[in-house]
């Protein structure tokens, strides 16, 4: 069974939106854990604009099921992992300006890059996943980072599952096969839903978990937090 990390920073940008706690981003992980999720990710950002550096260590002291935590790997990113010590890693090439996740990793031109960072988190324990696209070449070269698992940057799959659904999961397909060739883990994320998500994973070999967070988020404005995660996880 494929595991479903809940992303909660919409969580916190309606809390920042008011400059208060409500919603309270610590008390919500622990309700998505509670209605099933297998993980709670997050992904600080240096502007602070949804999950801040207090979040992330104050989720850290009460979490009981795997954290993630995506970003670019800044100084400031790599000690807040190491003070933090979580599950798992996810290395984001994102520029502080950018609204969300627009493209994964070139992991051949930044493999020394990423290789160095790697070794800094493998040597605490921490499991590392690099975010990259559906292509043979950089998969391949995530592989030579030193990374323990990819995460597919599924946005072409989502924009185009509705025109042709068979010709859009094509080079995710090719993805996993050429990954597990390269016992490279497999996780997948951005803009699955509860439209897409089902056959995304039920053709996807060796898909370990999704990180999911706008869309779930959003759907449990109306219908509810339990009962979103779990429509979630049977369609997983």
């Amino acid at each position: 069974m494929t595991n479903l990390s809940v992303n909660i920073n919409k969580i916190a940008t309606i809390r920042n939106s008011r400059g208060k706690n409500i919603p309270n981003v610590i008390n919500s992980a622990l309700d998505c854990q509670r209605f099933g999720a297998d993980g709670i990710t997050v992904h600080p950002r240096p502007d602070e604009r949804h999950i801040t550096r207090k979040d992330v260590y104050d989720l850290s002291k009460v979490l009981t099921k795997e954290f993630n935590i995506e970003g670019y790997p800044s100084d400031d990113f790599i000690q807040l992992i190491l003070d933090v010590l979580p599950d798992q890693v996810t290395l984001v090439p994102d520029p502080p300006e950018v609204i969300t996740s627009c493209s994964g990793w070139d992991t051949i031109k930044y493999k020394d890059f990423l290789t160095e960072t790697i070794k800094v988190f493998k040597d605490k324990g921490i499991r590392t996943s690099i975010f990259v696209n559906p292509d043979t070449e950089i998969i391949k070269s995530a592989k030579f980072c030193g990374a323990d698992r990819i995460e597919l940057y599924t946005e072409y799959y989502s924009e185009n599952y509705f025109s042709n659904k068979r010709k859009a999961i094509l080079p995710y397909i090719k993805s996993a096969q050429i990954a597990s060739n390269l016992d490279l883990g497999i996780n997948a994320g951005h803009d699955l839903n509860l439209s897409n998500l089902e056959f995304f994973a039920s053709n996807i070999i060796n898909l370990q978990e999704v990180s999911i967070g706008h869309a779930l988020i959003s759907d449990a404005i109306y219908l509810g937090l339990e009962n979103t995660i779990q429509m979630y996880k049977r369609l997983l």
